[in-house]
C-alpha cells in the first residue's frame, strides 16, 4: 500500500467513526496540537492534527441539521484536548493558598478548558454551515475558526490565551507576518495552512488535483519565510544611547507577596539585589538611569510608608528613575478604611516623589475580580488575591513620561496578551514595559507562553517590549520580536540591559484588523461561490 492509499484509509476511517470514538479522536488530536505551543513550539504537528479536524466535520455530515450539530461537539471535544494541556498550570495558582482555594482547583483546570472549548466549537459549527466537497472547505474551517478565536478574545472581557496563529510566532522568520495581519490574520493562516493535507484523501484524478491545497500552503510558508528574513535584515538591533535599564528578578515565592509582616524582608531583598553588578565591569546602581521592578512589588501600599519610600530614594543616584507595579490605595479621607485598592505602575524619581501613576485596566477575572462581586462574596468565594470587593480597574490606557527615555506604555501582567488593544493610535509610545507576576504559576509551562505572546505586541507593533516578572522570565526585545536579554524561570538575579531604539509603526499597528477583515470577507465569498457552483 503507497503511502497515498494509506492516507486515504486513514482519513476516511475517520470519517466514518462515530460515538466515543470520534470524540476520543478529537481529543487526542487537541492534545497534540497543544505541542505547537511554547515552550514545545513543535508546530509540524499540526500537519496531522488539524486534517483530523476537516476529515471529522466531513464525517458530522452524516447527522441531523446538515451535520452542524455534530460538528459543534467535535469542535467541543477537540477544544478540550487542546486547552486542558494547554492550561493546566492555572491549578498551580489555587496551590498558592491550599487550604483556601485547593478545593477549586479541578474547576479551574477542567472548567475554564471546558468553557474555552465552546468558542472551538462554534467555530467547527460555523464551518459546517459553508462546508463543500472540494478543497475550499479547508477556507471555511479557517475562516470560522478565525471568528470564534476572535471572539474568545474579546468575549466576558476575554481570554485569548495560546490563540491558533501563535504556531506560526516561532521561528522568528514566520512571526513577522504579524507586522502585517496580527494575531487573527496568523490564525487564519495557520488554520489554512496546516489543514490543507486533509484535501489529499479526496481523490487521485488529475482532474481534481489534490496537491493543489498543500502546495498552495508550503509556497505560503516560503513566502512568510522570505517575507520575515528580508525584514529581519532590514531591521537590525539598534540600541538607544541614553537609557540604560537594569531589571530585578526577586523569585519572591508568591505567599510571601501579600504579607505584610514580609515588608521588612521584601525590602531589603529587592534593594540589594537592585545593587547588585551584573558584570565585571558593572559598578552597581551608577551604571543604570531605569531600574525596573514586577507587578505588585510590595505587600503593602508603598506610597503610604514613608520609610520604604526613602529607602528607595536612598537607592536611586541622581538622574535614575524607579518603573515598580504596587497595589495603590484609592484616594479616601484619613481614617477611611480600605476596601479596595489598584493594581498600578508608579514611576519614582530619586529623591523619592511620584512622577507618574498607570491603573491596570483589563483585570482578571477571578483573579482581581470575580463576576457579580457583591452576590459572590456574600455566598463565601473570594478571588486569589483576596482583596475585598475586588481591584479597582483604571479608566484609560495612556502612556508615560520616563527620564532618560522615550514615553513608555506600561502593561500589567496579562495586558499584554491582547493584540489590537494595547497602543493607543493618537499616543504611540517609544517603548512598552510589561510588569508582570508569574510566581502564581511556578515552574511550568505558563510563564514560557506569557513570554510568547508579550514578544508578539512587539512584532504586531513594531515597539521594543521590556519585561519584569516576579520569578521570570524577564527580558528585553526588539521590535522585531529579537530577545536581546533574557532572564531564565525560577532564577534571582539582575538583568541589564540598552533600550533598543522603535521601528516606524506597522501596517496592523496603523490598519488593526481591517486586514484581517478584509481576507475574511474574501474567504466566506470564495467558500460560498464554490458551495452554490456544485
Amino acid at each position: 500500500m503507497t503511502i497515498s492509499q494509506k492516507l486515504r484509509s486513514g482519513g476516511l476511517a475517520i470519517i466514518l467513526t462515530w460515538g466515543w470514538k470520534r470524540a476520543a479522536i478529537a481529543l487526542l488530536a487537541g492534545a497534540l496540537s497543544s505541542l505547537a505551543m511554547a515552550p514545545f513550539n513543535a508546530w509540524p504537528v499540526l500537519f496531522l492534527t488539524f486534517p483530523v479536524m476537516v476529515w471529522q466535520i466531513d464525517g458530522a455530515g452524516a447527522g441531523r441539521w446538515r451535520g452542524v450539530p455534530a460538528a459543534a461537539l467535535t469542535g467541543w471535544w477537540f477544544g478540550l484536548g487542546y486547552f486542558v494541556p494547554g492550561l493546566y498550570w492555572i491549578g498551580e495558582a489555587f496551590l498558592v493558598d491550599a487550604k483556601t482555594f485547593a478545593w477549586l482547583m479541578p474547576f479551574a483546570v477542567l472548567g475554564l478548558p471546558a468553557y474555552l472549548a465552546l468558542f472551538m466549537a462554534l467555530g467547527f459549527a460555523l464551518a459546517r454551515l459553508f462546508w463543500t466537497r472540494d478543497a475550499s472547505r479547508v477556507i471555511a474551517l479557517a475562516a470560522g475558526l478565525t471568528m470564534s478565536e476572535w471572539l474568545r478574545g474579546h468575549a466576558l472581557t476575554g481570554f485569548p490565551w495560546n490563540t491558533l496563529g501563535y504556531a506560526l510566532t516561532e521561528p522568528l522568520v514566520l512571526a513577522q507576518t504579524a507586522s502585517l495581519i496580527g494575531l487573527w490574520g496568523l490564525t487564519f493562516l495557520a488554520v489554512a495552512v496546516f489543514a490543507s493535507p486533509a484535501v489529499l484523501i479526496d481523490g487521485s484524478s488529475r482532474e481534481r488535483k489534490p496537491w493543489i491545497a498543500p502546495a498552495f500552503a508550503l509556497v505560503a510558508l516560503l513566502a512568510m519565510t522570505i517575507f520575515g528574513g528580508i525584514r529581519l535584515n532590514q531591521h537590525p538591533t539598534v540600541m538607544l544611547s541614553g537609557p540604560k535599564l537594569r531589571i530585578m528578578q526577586p523569585n519572591l515565592q508568591q505567599d510571601a507577596r501579600f504579607n505584610y509582616s514580609a515588608k521588612a524582608e521584601v525590602m531589603k531583598k529587592y534593594l540589594a539585589l537592585s545593587d547588585r553588578a551584573s558584570g565585571p565591569q558593572s559598578t552597581g546602581m551608577r551604571d543604570v538611569n531605569i531600574l525596573i521592578w514586577p507587578e505588585s512589588a510590595f505587600p503593602f501600599f508603598l506610597t503610604r510608608e514613608p520609610d520604604a519610600m526613602a529607602q528607595i530614594a536612598d537607592l536611586l543616584p541622581k538622574g535614575t528613575v524607579l518603573v515598580t507595579g504596587s497595589v495603590r490605595a484609592p484616594d479616601v479621607p484619613p481614617g477611611t478604611r480600605i476596601r479596595r485598592a489598584y493594581n498600578s505602575v508608579y514611576v519614582i524619581d530619586h529623591d523619592g516623589s511620584v512622577l507618574s501613576v498607570y491603573d491596570k485596566l483589563h483585570l482578571v477575572p477571578f483573579g482581581e475580580f470575580l463576576p457579580f462581586q457583591d452576590w459572590m462574596e456574600k455566598i463565601g468565594f473570594e478571588q486569589l488575591t483576596k482583596v475585598q470587593g475586588g481591584f479597582i480597574p483604571g479608566t484609560h490606557r495612556r502612556s508615560m513620561n520616563i527620564p532618560n527615555a522615550p514615553r513608555m506604555l506600561p502593561l500589567i501582567c496579562y495586558e499584554a496578551i491582547f493584540p489590537g488593544d494595547v497602543v493607543e493610535r493618537h499616543d504611540r509610545p517609544g517603548w512598552i514595559v510589561n510588569v508582570t507576576n508569574d510566581g502564581w504559576f511556578g515552574i511550568s509551562t505558563g510563564p514560557y507562553q506569557h513570554l510568547q505572546q508579550a514578544r508578539m505586541r512587539a512584532v504586531e507593533q513594531g515597539l521594543p517590549l521590556v519585561r519584569a516578572a516576579n520569578t521570570g522570565i524577564s527580558a528585553v526585545i526588539d521590535p522585531m520580536g529579537r530577545i536581546v536579554a533574557r532572564l531564565g524561570l525560577g532564577l534571582e538575579g539582575v538583568l541589564d540591559s540598552g533600550l533598543p531604539a522603535a521601528i516606524p509603526p506597522t501596517i496592523y499597528a496603523r490598519a488593526g484588523d481591517i486586514p484581517i477583515l478584509i481576507i475574511l470577507a474574501a474567504a466566506w465569498l470564495f467558500v460560498i461561490r464554490r458551495r452554490t457552483a456544485k
